[in-house]
């Protein structure tokens, strides 16, 4: 019954009930909204790499180790000897390596030599494997392969020559133009650094280094290529006059193995281990080593630590949309205790027919939980429909890829919170008309 008469008297002053509504709804829309994108980007940051077990680089902090890997910020103070990966690959417990050397950028964005073992082993996301948009992975030594935002921004397409530049400045005087690669692939979106990278092989990376320094190939290693019949060995000399032509020595391309080349040092390495389980004691092994100071990470454990770092944006975030939830509910126990005056006649009469003031009580606060109960049931089915219409765009243009359920218990603690907030609220408006119904009376103005 007292629901009955909480719904008729909304009804007789349903505008300013709509509008309040309409308050409510809009504020709990936002806390819904921050709540889940919050959730889905600490879940999209931490998932940034995946895959991988260890990271190996010199020792210079967790953090510095991980930016200058995953995330392309800033680079390691030295390099890995080239045989201390060889022997990092030769270990039982490992599955396979992708070197990574660091320190050049094409036009502001970051270069990293590296082999094809990246395109096949680097996971992102729920392990989600690179795909090429257009073309394919290293393909010659003067191969490169682009992210999807670098592609967009600068145009680039398969067959385009780029140079790239040493150091890590957005302007360089010291290009290597004598070696330009030629884009073998562009990468598809992924809502990672990836996006913003370009790939060399680290053969080319290094011819590259070694013109610069004079032409001096001699500090280069020996290079270990499969061997090519005497038709296939004329493909490619022509290629190196006419790299655009890519079609024409198709066959000689596919033969490259960028893999078998062995730089003299590269940045970083990451490891994918055969059994994952065996990842903190390599680990320890690895910090452990005397020989060649090596520091190895757990990408998990670091982009967690990151992420805290992070931590006071998401809560300010969390507080300034909580505030505003807030203020929509004392909005509505604003509109509540406008109307008493207007109700002194409806108290009147349900006093006259055996109300108590104790009923009057309820009768506010349920009247104020019911609009609240609406709002956070059409906020749930807005938000739900923003999201699901607006995902594509989301992970297009900033990469945010929203994956599994969006509401979850933190959706259900938010909702439960609110109502508990809204309960409260009406306390003040419900004890003035309890407070009324102690003398109410039929001549009541």
């Amino acid at each position: 019954m007292l629901t009955t008469i909480a719904l008729a008297s909304l009804k007789r002053r349903k505008h300013t009930a709509l509008l309040t509504l309409l308050s409510i709804t809009i504020s709990v829309c936002l806390l819904l909204t921050v709540d889940i994108v919050r959730t889905q980007v600490k879940t999209s940051f931490t998932r940034t790499v995946s895959g991988v077990d260890l990271i190996v680089g010199a020792p210079s902090g967790q953090l510095n180790l991980l930016l200058s890997s995953v995330f392309n910020v800033g680079t390691p103070s030295k390099g890995i000897p080239w045989n201390s990966v060889a022997s990092l690959e030769s270990n039982k417990q490992v599955a396979w390596i992708i070197p990574l050397s660091l320190g050049d950028t094409h036009k502001g964005f970051r270069v990293i030599g590296t082999n094809n073992q990246f395109f096949t082993h680097f996971k992102y996301g729920d392990k989600q494997a690179l795909a090429f948009a257009h073309g394919s992975n290293f393909t010659q030594p003067l191969s490169t392969v682009v992210g999807a935002d670098i592609a967009q921004t600068l145009g680039y397409k398969v067959g385009d020559k780029i140079v790239i530049s040493h150091g890590l400045g957005n302007v360089s005087f010291n290009n290597h133009d004598t070696h330009p690669f030629v884009i073998a692939g562009v990468l598809e979106k992924t809502g990672t650094p990836v996006d913003k990278a370009v790939y060399v092989t680290l053969e080319g990376l290094e011819k590259a280094h070694s013109h610069q320094a004079g032409g001096k190939n001699s500090s280069m290693r020996s290079i270990s290529k499969p061997k090519l019949d005497e038709h296939e060995h004329e493909h490619e000399h022509e290629h190196e006059h006419d790299e655009n032509n890519v079609t024409e020595h198709n066959a000689t391309e596919i033969r490259y193995n960028s893999n078998e080349f062995a730089p003299q040092q590269v940045s970083v390495v990451m490891l994918g281990l055969k059994n994952r389980v065996t990842a903190l004691q390599l680990q320890y092994q690895l910090n452990q080593n005397n020989d060649t100071p090596l520091m190895a990470i757990l990408p998990g454990m670091a982009l967690a630590e990151l992420w805290q770092i992070m931590g006071n944006i998401e809560a300010l975030l969390l507080g300034l949309s909580s505030i505003i939830v807030i203020s929509a509910l004392v909005g509505l126990a604003t509109m509540l205790l406008a109307s008493m005056r207007e109700r002194y006649q409806e108290i009147a009469v349900l006093r006259t027919i055996g109300a108590g003031p104790f009923t009057l009580l309820l009768l506010i606060q349920l009247e104020a939980l019911f609009i609240t109960l609406v709002s956070l049931i059409l906020s749930v089915v807005l938000v739900a429909g923003l999201i699901t219409a607006i995902k594509p765009w989301l992970s297009s243009e900033y990469g945010l890829f929203i994956t599994g359920q969006l509401f979850g218990q933190s959706s259900a603690i938010i909702g439960s919170l609110v109502l508990v907030s809204t309960y409260i609220v009406s306390l003040f408006p419900a004890i003035a008309a309890y407070r009324r119904g102690l003398h109410a009376g039929l001549n009541s103005k």
